[in-house]
């Protein structure tokens, strides 16, 4: 595949785990309401947000020194470092959930392509 289309198809597998964990009952309260769910992920997932109202660009930060990602331990194939577009499509879709209109998600820093914390920014439309 090329790697677009990797990207593309990875980043798709996120709805399983998405499901897997019942997210859109996890948001509901958290829905069109993003100062509340950005309290939420600090408070009770230890992430460290970072919200630039005016450039409507949010850098989250897992603030965790390990992956949280469950396939990681598994024999799946993948490089690790490309199951974080399945971790970028998870962010896209809670994102998407609490702002009541599509956002797109990219991580920009990632504990298997070298760096101490996994981070994404979040762009608001």
């Amino acid at each position: 595949f090329p790697s677009h289309d990797k990207h593309k198809i990875i980043k798709e597998l996120s709805q399983v785990h998405y499901d897997n964990l019942n997210m859109n009952s996890v948001l509901k309260p958290y829905e069109n309401n993003l100062p509340n769910f950005l309290n939420f992920l600090e408070k009770e997932w230890n992430w460290k947000i970072t919200y630039n109202q005016e450039s409507k660009a949010i850098i989250a930060d897992e603030n965790k020194n390990i992956c949280v990602c469950p396939m990681i331990n598994v024999k799946s194939g993948i490089k690790p470092e490309a199951l974080c577009y399945c971790s970028e499509g998870f962010a896209e879709r809670m994102f998407s959930k609490v702002a009541g209109k599509p956002v797109s998600a990219k991580v920009i820093s990632s504990i298997h392509r070298g760096n101490p914390t996994c981070k994404y920014q979040i762009q608001l439309s």
